[in-house]
Parts: structure tokens; sequence; C-alpha cells
């Protein structure tokens, strides 16, 4: 077993509870059934270094863990009962996969000598005790465990596979009878099962970016969230001013650089900002770090909409080998962390560039203006005075009461768009969203880890009334814990992103509005709020915002502002400025004409 030493005799949870604590892992989030009391009952004798956090949905366990490690970029523990317990928690796991989020999940199993007679909460039709093969598809690994002595081992590989290379959520399924009988055994020491070290491009490859850097006349950087995983924003922002380049950014790639920066050309993709769209797409060379190029991000592949591969000349740095050349050719393919990466190329691209020389060009000059025109377009609605409020408007607001380190989180939805359109971000891991998953119901719980993972630090959770009613009970958690989020509430009484989306792509929408009787459904959420025990109130009109925002803040506690927007399709969210493809039936023939005339300009091979 190691020289790791001591030994001790423990049961398989005290195992797993022990390995956290070496771990540093301060919080286990979840809900306790039979399947995991045992685990729950380690963590009792661990008050002192891991907090036990009560959940109301295991769903809002991951999604915590989620939210506290894209802040803090530390793990924590999510546990689950046996069934249906682990079922709830594969929507946050999917969205912790998609978006490359370390979380280890543990979850009860049925007993090793009761596998395939049917135990309560086991799916064994095809194969016994099978419950993890659901969870497949959305963790880098999973484990099940036959005996206690195999739990350390079991775990370092566990923990290396969610932390190493690209994140990723890990799976351990944990039999109950492992979790209750005792071994001797000793904890694996991370510093001993880790490696701590960056991986870096191949050398060769890295002369070859930079060569093709040094010919550029219109390079652009893209930022994806791999930036922000690595760390490497002050290396991003030093190459961007080593070329004179704009940096746009993805959903997830936001806070990579300081919006205020003058290079800072906002964001790329469908709903993102007209700036950057277009630098990126009339670039000559674009350098990608950390970034998958997904559909949303890319505009669907639609020549000149986000991007133009090729003409324009691909250098991908990126950490999973598999994303390189996947959705563009490459010409200069950098596998490797990204913070390492960008040190390698700058250092072969030498002394040079900076303000003082890029301040002085044309391609300067056109970043600038089209930026310009770019909040121009936003200050339409942002600036609106329009009762009720646009979104914009709110988002404006509510930015408006908060400092300039602020955490806010988004789920899914209209809200999602407007924040990533309207709020700027000026630091690493301050913006949080459901990137690639989209996942509705995410801001609330995972504002939760946020604020566990920075507690001094104000965090909001941005999102529409479609979206908090998926996890509105996670305010008891809030409660519960004296977190200080604020939850805000943007109600337009329905899924009015799907309207939107519906009324461009059919011509008439169908199911999206929340309806009672022939009227608007418009529940309280202010009360809502207040029944949870929270601070809660509604603003109205646009002046009212700010200052509801700012007692919120102000209130020490969890806090919720329910605000009610403009549901106008025309002014209900965020500017559309690229394009996606939802393909159209042929009996709308106008909206089919439009989508095969986008889908004939996609670039997808």
């Amino acid at each position: 077993m190691g020289d790791e030493g001591p030994y001790q005799r423990l049961s398989g949870a005290q195992i797993l509870v022990e390995y956290l604590v070496r771990q540093g892992v301060p919080y286990a989030a979840g809900i306790p059934g039979h399947g995991c009391w045992n685990i729950t009952d380690a963590l009792v004798d661990r008050q002192d270094a891991i907090r036990t956090v009560q959940v109301m949905h295991e769903q809002a366990a991951v999604h915590l863990a989620d939210g506290y490690y894209r802040v803090s970029g530390r793990p924590m523990l999510a546990f689950t009962s046996i069934g249906p317990g682990a079922m709830n928690a594969a929507i946050g796991m999917g969205t912790a996969y998609v978006d490359s989020t370390a979380v280890l999940l543990a979850v009860g199993s049925p007993h090793t000598y009761m596998r395939g007679h049917g135990l309560l909460q086991e799916f064994e039709r095809r194969h016994g005790a099978d419950n993890p093969r659901v969870f497949e598809p959305m963790v880098k690994e999973w484990w099940q465990p036959s005996r206690v002595d195999e739990l350390p081992f079991v775990l370092h590989r566990a923990w290396n596979q969610m932390v190493s290379g690209r994140p990723g959520p890990v799976l351990l399924d944990l039999p109950m009878d492992v979790q209750a009988e005792s071994a001797v055994v000793t904890i694996p020491t991370p510093d001993a099962r880790e490696a701590r070290g960056r991986v870096r491009p191949a050398f060769d490859d890295v002369e070859r970016a930079a060569a093709i850097l040094r010919s550029a006349r219109r390079p652009v950087v893209v930022a994806g969230g791999g930036v922000l995983l690595a760390e490497a924003s002050p290396e991003l922002a030093a190459l961007a001013e080593r070329l004179g380049a704009p940096v746009v950014t993805t959903w997830n790639g936001k806070g990579a650089i300081d919006e205020t920066h003058e290079l800072a050309a906002q964001t790329i993709g469908d709903t993102a900002s007209t700036c950057g769209n277009e630098l990126a797409a009339s670039a000559d060379v674009v350098i990608s770090v950390g970034n998958r190029f997904t559909d949303w991000s890319a505009s669907s592949y639609r020549r000149g909409v986000t991007f133009s591969i090729p003409p324009a000349r691909l250098i991908q740095l990126d950490i999973d080998a598999r994303e390189i050349g996947k959705n563009y050719p490459t010409d200069a393919a950098l596998v490797g962390d990204a913070k390492a990466g960008l040190g390698d190329l700058l250092a072969a691209l030498g002394p040079g560039g900076g303000p003082a020389a890029y301040r002085t060009t044309a391609y300067f000059e056109e970043i600038q203006r089209r930026k310009r025109t770019w909040f121009e377009q936003v200050e339409r609605l942002s600036g609106s005075a329009a009762v009720p409020m646009t979104m914009a408007r709110a988002v404006r607001e509510v930015q408006a009461a908060t400092r300039p380190d602020a955490i806010v989180v988004t789920g899914a939805g209209l809200p999602q768009g407007v924040v990533k359109q309207r709020w700027v971000t000026r630091e690493p891991r301050t913006h949080i969203t459901s990137g690639g998953f989209s996942t509705m119901g995410f801001e609330l719980p995972a504002a939760i880890g946020c604020q566990l993972a920075a507690p001094d630090s104000q965090v909001l959770a941005i999102g529409g009334d479609g979206s908090f009613l998926q996890t509105m009970q996670e305010l008891a958690t809030a409660t519960m814990l004296d977190v200080p989020i604020c939850m805000v509430v943007l109600d337009n009484s329905g899924w009015i992103s799907i309207k939107g989306g519906q009324q461009a792509f059919f011509g008439r929408t169908a199911a999206t509005d929340f309806i009672r009787r022939g009227a608007l459904y418009e529940p309280d959420y202010a009360a809502i709020g207040r029944a949870f025990g929270v601070h809660a109130e509604q603003a109205t009109d646009p002046d009212g915002v700010r200052p509801a925002v700012e007692r919120a803040l102000a209130s020490g506690g969890p806090s919720l502002v329910h605000i009610r927007v403009d549901r106008d399709l025309a002014v209900a969210g965020p500017e559309k400025t690229g394009w996606w493809d939802a393909p159209s039936p042929e009996y709308h023939p106008e909206e089919r004409a439009r989508y095969l005339a986008g889908l004939a300009e996609e670039q997808l091979s």
C-alpha cells in the first residue's frame, strides 16, 4: 500500500471522508438517504474539516459544487442516495461535463452480495447494479469498487482523472456494504499521487504558430473557458498587447480579459456583439485558446457571420487533443495548457508590440470604431425608460448596484444572453453561466456554491421566472446557510426565449406563455421569497431596480428582487447578432427558405 501511512482501520465511508480532508475539501453537499447514510454518518465525525450542506434537490447539490469550483478552482463533494437521488443529479453532472467543471459525485449502490436481485432502487434487468451506466455520457470516468481496501486506490485515480488535463466530473458508485465495512488502509498523500505541472505544446508547433502570427495583419484572439480554468488571463492580455489583436470571448470565456480593456472586443456567437462577430469574421489569423467552437459561439459555422475559416488561418491551443481541428482545420495545433502554451508563444514571438505600437494602427482604430457602434446599439435597450422595463435596462441597473468584482450567475434563456451582452465583466471567475448545456435552474444553486467559495464577494443569480421556478426550492438552502446571495427574478410570464425562437423559425408560437383562465399567470415572487425567509422586494420601474438591489445586498443574508420586464419579442431579450441553425419545416415556406439560405453557407465538414 505504499509508504504513505499511518495505517488505520476505517470504514469505506470514513476512507472517503479522510481522503477528502487530505485534499482540503471544505464542503459536501447533498441529501441523505439509506444509500449514502454511511457517508453522512462519517461526515459527522469530521465536522471540524468538512461542512455538510443540505440541499432540497440533488440536481442543486451538483450545481452548487459546480459553482464552487468555477469560482475557487477547487473541487468539492456532492453526494446522493441510490436510485432517484442519483438520477436527480444527472442534469448537474451533464452541465459540469459539457462546461469542463471538476465535480466529485458519490452515490449509493446495492450491496455487493445483493447485486442483480432487484434491490430497492436498483437497475438490474440488463446488468446488476447498473445505475452508473446512466452517467456514462456525462462523466470522465466512473468507479464501482467491490472491496473496502480498493477505495484508497480508486480515490486517488478518480481525483486525478477529475482535475487533470481537461477537468470534468467523476462518479463514485459506492456499494452500501463497502461504505459500512472496514479495512486497515493508508490514505493516499496528494503530493505523491498527482501530476501538478502544466502540459506544454511541442516546440516545433509553437514556432510554427509564432511564424504565422508574425505575418498576420488582422489577428483575433478567441478566449474560451479554458483560459479561466488555466488561470491564463495575464498571458492572454499580454499576447493581445504584443500583437495589437482584439480579444473576443465565448460564453464561458467571458472574464478572460477585463472588458474595459481597449483590446477587449466583447463576445462572439448568435446572441453576442456585432463588434466581436465582425472582427472575428474578418480576421486573417484566428488564435483560439481553450475554445471548442460550438455552434452557439460560432454562429453554427455559417461563413462570414462569426468566423471565416478558411480563408482565415487558425492557430488552436487546447488541453484536449480531441478538440483540435474538430470543427475547423488548423494551421498550427498547440496541444497543451493555456497558461503554459501562451507563455511559450509569447517567448517565441519575442519582445515588441505594446500600446505604443498598436494604438497608431488603422486596425486599432477599426476595433475602437466597431466597439463604439456596438455600445451605441446596446444603449438603445439598456437606456430605455419604458415601463414595463426592458431586460437590458434591468440588468444595467442591477450591475449599477454592485461592486466591479461582483460575481454574476446565469442559467439559460433571455437573461443569460442579456447578461452576456450587457454585463461588464472585469475579473476572471466572476461571470458564471451554464454554457454548452444551457441548463435552466442552474443559477440559484450555483450562486450558493459561488458564495461559499468567495464569502466576501457580492454574488447575484439572475434568471427568468421560468428558470427560477425549476430550482426555487434552493432558497431554503440559502436561508439555512444564511449566505448573502441575491436572486434577481426577471419576470416575463413565460418561456419567452423559446417564444422568440418559435416566431423566428415558424412564424407562430405555442405553449410558451404562462396562462391561467385566459390571463397571464403572474405569481408574487417577492412574497414567495419572504415565505422562504429571505429579504425580498419587487421593482416595477427602472429607477427602482438599483435601490432595491442595493438594499438586498446590504441585508446581510439571502435576498430576492422581483423585476417585471417587457415580454414584447422586439425588445424582450438580447440583440441577435449572429446565426443559429434551427431547422424550419417545409410547411412554413418563408422561414424554411431563410433557414436553407443560411444552411448553404455553413463551413461544417
